[in-house]
C-alpha cells in the first residue's frame, strides 16, 4: 500500500530504544496465548481501563476510515476524528510537577529548557481503533511461533505483527517494536529543518520507499522468504548532494545477515557499499541525527543490553492529526527549541518502558537510550539518550496517527531535541 507521507527533521536529539538478553527464554503458555483477544486486546495489550478511568477501556469499534470522515484515499490528508475536542488541561513549566507521574525524564527537561514557551496540551484518550483480522490473526500465530535466534541477534517464527505480543524480556519487547504492522509500501517525500537557537534554519528533503515484505498483506508466512525490507532514499536537498542515492535492504538475522546498503555519489558517478549503515552514523542536515535514530530505533540490536523497565501512563504524542494539516505552514511549526505546542495533541496511555545499555567494548554515541512505546501499537513514540557522562543528552518523540488506509498506526512528524547544544531537528 502506498502513503504519500510527510516527515519534518529538527536537530534536537535523536532517539533509539533499549533492550536486555536474558539467558533463557521460554514459549507462551496455551493460557497465555489464549489471553490475546480476551484478557488482553489481540494485540497484547491491556484491555481494561485504568482504575481512574482517564485511559479508557478498548474498544477497537473503528477499522479503516471511522463514521463521518471523508477520506480521499491514499497518499490524500487524514482528516481528524477528534476534531471537535479541545485539550482537558495544559501541562507547563509550572505545573509540572503536579503531573510528574505522567511525565518522561526528557519531557521534564525541556520544560527545564523552555520554561515560558514548551507545554503538553492534554486530550481526552481514545482507544477507538483496531487492526485488521488478518494482522491479529498473525498476532496469535507470532505469539505461538516466534522465536529468539543467535542470542536475539534474529528471529523466526515471526510476520506480518509483533514478534512477541507478551514480552518477557527486553530483547523481545526490542523485537515486538520492530515487527509491528506497518506499510509494507511507503513512498513518502520528507522534508527535514534543523532549527538553530538562533532561528536559522537548515532545510533538506529526501525521496523515500521502502518495502517492508515481512507485512506483505499478499504474502503469508509460508511464502515469506526472511527478507524483511528494502529500501531506496534519494536526497533532493540541500542541492550539494542532490541525486545522492541509497539502497539497501535487511534481514531479521543480523548474526548471519547484517544490513547491507549502497550509495551512488552523483559527482562520481560511481556506487559503493556501505560496509556499515546504520548505528550511530551521522544522517539529515548537517549530520545532526544517527541513521538508528529513525522511527526511535531501527537495525541490528546488537550494540546494547535490553532491559525491560515496566509499565507506566504517559502522556505521549499520539492522534496527531492537527499537525498534518495542510493549511498549516512550517513557519507556523517550527518554532525555536520545540515545535509549536498549539499544533500538538498528547493523551494518556500505558505504554512499555525499554532500557539500552551499551555494552562493554562497543562504541555508540548514546552510551543508554530509554524508549516509551505504544502498548496497542507497538510504536516506539518517545525516547531519551544519554551520553557516556550519564546525562540526558537527546529527547526524541514521533507523533502517531491511525491511518485510514493502512488500518493501523502510522510514524508521522518525528521531533529531535539536543539538550545540549540546542537546536531541534524535526522529520516531517
Amino acid at each position: 500500500m502506498k502513503s504519500s507521507l510527510f516527515r519534518l527533521a529538527l536537530p534536537a536529539i535523536a532517539v533509539s530504544a533499549l533492550m536486555s538478553v536474558a539467558p533463557a527464554w521460554a514459549k507462551l503458555s496455551a493460557d497465555e496465548i489464549k489471553s490475546l483477544g480476551t484478557t488482553l486486546t489481540p494485540m497484547g495489550a491491556e484491555r481494561e481501563a485504568n482504575k481512574d478511568g482517564t485511559i479508557p477501556a478498548y474498544s477497537g469499534k473503528w477499522l479503516g476510515t471511522p463514521p463521518g470522515i471523508n477520506f480521499k484515499g491514499t497518499g490524500k490528508h487524514h482528516p481528524d476524528p477528534y476534531a471537535s475536542e479541545k485539550p482537558l488541561f495544559v501541562v507547563t513549566a509550572q505545573n509540572m510537577a503536579h503531573y510528574a507521574e505522567h511525565l518522561t525524564e526528557g519531557q521534564k527537561a525541556l520544560f527545564k529548557k523552555y520554561p515560558g514557551t514548551f507545554r503538553l496540551p492534554v486530550y481526552p484518550s481514545h482507544r477507538d481503533f483496531r487492526y485488521s483480522d488478518k494482522v491479529l490473526a498473525n498476532v496469535k500465530e507470532n505469539a505461538a511461533q516466534a522465536e529468539l535466534v543467535d542470542g536475539g541477534m534474529g528471529v523466526k517464527g515471526v510476520f506480518g505483527g509483533p514478534g512477541f505480543p507478551i514480552p518477557k524480556t527486553g530483547i523481545e519487547l526490542m523485537w515486538s517494536t520492530k515487527s509491528t504492522a506497518v506499510a509494507w509500501n511507503e513512498i513518502a517525500t520528507y522534508d527535514q529543518a534543523v532549527v538553530y537557537p538562533d532561528g536559522n534554519t537548515a532545510w533538506g528533503r529526501v525521496s523515500y520507499k521502502i518495502m517492508a515484505n515481512s507485512n506483505n498483506p499478499n504474502g503469508g508466512r509460508k511464502d515469506w522468504n526472511g527478507l524483511a525490507s528494502n529500501f531506496n532514499v534519494l536526497t533532493l536537498i540541500p542541492e550539494r548532494e542532490k541525486g545522492s542515492i541509497i539502497v539497501g535492504n535487511e534481514q531479521w538475522d543480523y548474526g548471519n545477515h547484517p544490513r547491507q546498503a549502497w550509495q551512488y555519489n552523483p559527482g562520481t558517478r560511481r556506487v559503493r557499499q556501505l560496509p556499515s549503515f546504520g548505528f550511530d552514523m551521522p544522517q539529515g542536515p548537517g549530520g545532526f541525527r544517527t541513521v538508528d535514530d529513525d522511527r526511535l530505533f531501527n537495525g541490528s540490536p546488537e550494540r546494547y543490553d535490553w532491559k525491560i523497565a515496566g509499565k507506566k501512563e504517559i502522556y505521549i504524542p499520539y492522534h496527531a492529526y492537527k499537525l498534518d494539516d495542510p493549511k498549516i505552514k512550517y513557519a507556523d511549526m517550527l518554532t525555536k527549541g520545540h515545535i509549536n505546542p498549539d499544533l500538538t495533541r498528547y493523551e494518556l496511555h500505558r505504554v512499555w518502558v525499554l532500557e539500552a545499555t551499551l555494552k562493554q567494548g562497543v562504541r555508540h554515541q548514546y552510551a543508554k537510550r530509554v524508549l516509551y512505546i505504544d502498548e496497542d501499537s507497538w510504536n516506539p513514540v518517545l525516547a531519551d539518550n544519554y551520553d557516556a557522562r550519564g546525562q540526558l543528552w537527546r529527547v526524541s518523540m514521533v507523533n502517531l496517527i491511525y491511518a485510514y488506509e493502512l488500518q493501523g498506526y502510522h510514524a508521522r512528524v518525528a521531533v529531535y531535541h539536543d539538550l545540549l547544544s540546542g537546536p531541534t531537528w524535526r522529520t516531517v
